[in-house]
Parts: C-alpha cells; structure tokens; sequence
C-alpha cells in the first residue's frame, strides 16, 4: 500500500516552539473519519469515499471487515492488499484520508471562535490556538489544558491529577504563549484535550473622572493605579485627586476595605504607584470646592452670552 498524501499542516499565527514530547508524523485514522480508497483492478470499490464505523472498521465489496483504525494509511492499503491477494495477483490498494472525525480537541473561552478542532495528526498548542482564531483582548492570564491521562500525564511542571484519577489538568500563562517566552509550554496536543482560555478580571475606576467603568486586566495579574486612571481618561475637572482611594473586596465577606492613595502626588511623582488587583475600584471624589466654582463660571458666562454651557459635572 502508499500513502496518498501527507496530512495538510496548519500554519500557526503564533510563533513556533521546541517540541518536548515525540509524537506521530504520520495520522492514523479513527473513528468516523473518510477516506479515500483507490484500487485501479478493482472498479466497485476504487475511488470511492467510506466512513469508518463506530467499532473502528470499514466494509468493503470482495475484502468484508478491515479493522482500520489505529492505522495509518499506508497500513490500512497493506491490510486490504493482503485480502485483495485471494483474488488479484500484486494488488495496489491506495488510501488516502478525506476528512478527519476522530482526533476532536475542545477550545473554550477567550479565543475568537471557540468550539472543535480537529488535530489532523500532530498539532501543538500554540497551532490549535491560533486555529481557534488566537485569543480575544478580553482574555485572563491562564490557558488551562485537561487530558485524559489515557495518553499520559501533561508535560508541564504544573500538572497535576483531578479528584477522579482519570485526567491530567495543568496551565500556562497566557502571556507566556503570546510572547513565546518558554518554548516548553508549546506542548503537542493530543485527541479528545480541553483547551480553556480564561476570560480576564476587571478593576473599576468611578467618580470624577471622564470615563468611568471597568478595565479588563487581561494578561497582567494586576495593573497601577495611574495605568487605570489612564484608561478612565484621566480626572475631571471637578476630582478631588488628593483623596482618592482603592476599596478592596474582603474575602468571605460582602464588605470592602478602603486603601488611601493621593493621586495627586503619584501624578508629580512624589509618591510611588500603587498596583490594583482583580475586582479593586479606584474612587476619584468629587471637591465640593471645584463644583461651585464650575457651577459659578458657568452661570457668569451664560449672563454674558446668553448661551448655556453643559459641562460633564
């Protein structure tokens, strides 16, 4: 038998790494995949698309039964030769591998098309990301992988066994993989693996500032106080900067710690930055002092010109 054609490699978005575990460079087929049988002395079964069966088999006019999967196709045209050899003196049996259906990993969350991706023989983690679309701007800064440990444990230092004993669970870091900073985490990714992209925390930025809201941390643990106000579009002409500060939720309970922070003097550098966790909000409040200045330089100019002037107060 021969092998028709080299399953088609896919072309990774995301920069290419080491290897550190070996695995197949040839596909064998599974389950539900198609194939392509060509066999020039025979017309009832040559160029003919067949569906492996659940039990694993195809069945063929003349052969009958041929366990296929777990074969690759130059196995599976030598096991039908050696049936076609009852009847046809050297047998050619050409197989080649028109849909794959067996190999499914699961892509889930902060990708730009979750859903199922076919391995197609040997893909890395890094491939199946970016044939998921790579991962949204909204992502979090953990990629966690689960594998049935019937194709071994994952090779990341991290991994480690669920309560069931049946998978192996492990994770990387988001930044880490778009970066490329540790070719060791491109690991190959094996049938039936769930890919999960966690979606990024928010901080939130309120008061008196031109763009309040949350922010999403995406790949960073945490982000500065100055980084959110930024974000927030800066103070408004009404905050009070000096009293400003960081309520940070208290776990186990529904209540929020307040952290002071003088944004006024981290804006001339005179203090340091502070770093704001997953759910903090930064509160601008607003100086009673300003508000009435503003509220009297608008009446005057309405006076003047007749006009009124809506400011964002």
């Amino acid at each position: 038998g021969h092998l028709d054609a080299t399953p088609p490699g896919s072309a990774s978005a995301l920069p290419q790494a080491t290897q550190v575990e070996s695995a197949p460079s040839i596909y064998s087929v599974g389950r539900c995949d198609r194939d392509t049988l060509f066999v020039p002395d025979v017309p009832e079964i040559s160029d003919k698309a067949m569906r492996i069966d659940m039990r694993g088999e195809l069945n063929l006019p003349l052969v009958g039964r041929v366990h296929a999967a777990g074969l690759t196709a130059a196995e599976l045209g030598a096991a039908i030769e050696a049936r076609l050899c009852k009847f046809l003196k050297d047998p050619e049996a050409i197989v080649s591998i028109a849909e794959f259906r067996s190999q499914p990993v699961s892509v889930l969350g902060a990708v730009a098309t979750p859903g199922v991706q076919q391995l197609e023989g040997h893909k890395t983690l890094f491939e199946i990301l970016s044939m998921a679309g790579g991962l949204r701007p909204d992502a979090g800064n953990t990629v966690k992988i689960t594998r049935n440990l019937q194709w071994g444990a994952i090779p990341l230092p991290d991994a480690k066994t669920d309560s069931t004993g049946q998978y192996s669970v492990a994770s990387v870091s988001s930044k880490s993989v778009i970066d490329a900073t540790d070719p060791a985490e491109n690991i190959v990714i094996k049938p039936h693996n769930v890919i999960s992209v966690s979606k990024g925390d928010l901080v939130y930025c309120v008061g008196s500032v031109n763009k309040p809201g949350g922010f999403v941390l995406g790949q960073n643990e945490s982000i500065s106080a100055l980084q959110v106000l930024s974000l927030a579009e800066g103070l408004n002409k009404t905050a009070a900067p000096d009293r400003a500060k960081i309520m940070r939720a208290v776990p186990g309970s529904p209540n929020r710690t307040e952290i002071a922070i003088n944004l006024k003097q981290l804006m001339g550098g005179k203090a340091p930055d502070l770093p704001l966790q997953s759910d903090d909000i930064l509160f601008v409040p607003n100086s009673a002092a300003k508000s009435v200045a503003a509220r009297t330089a608008e009446a005057a100019i309405q006076v003047a010109t007749g006009v009124a002037i809506y400011g964002r107060y």
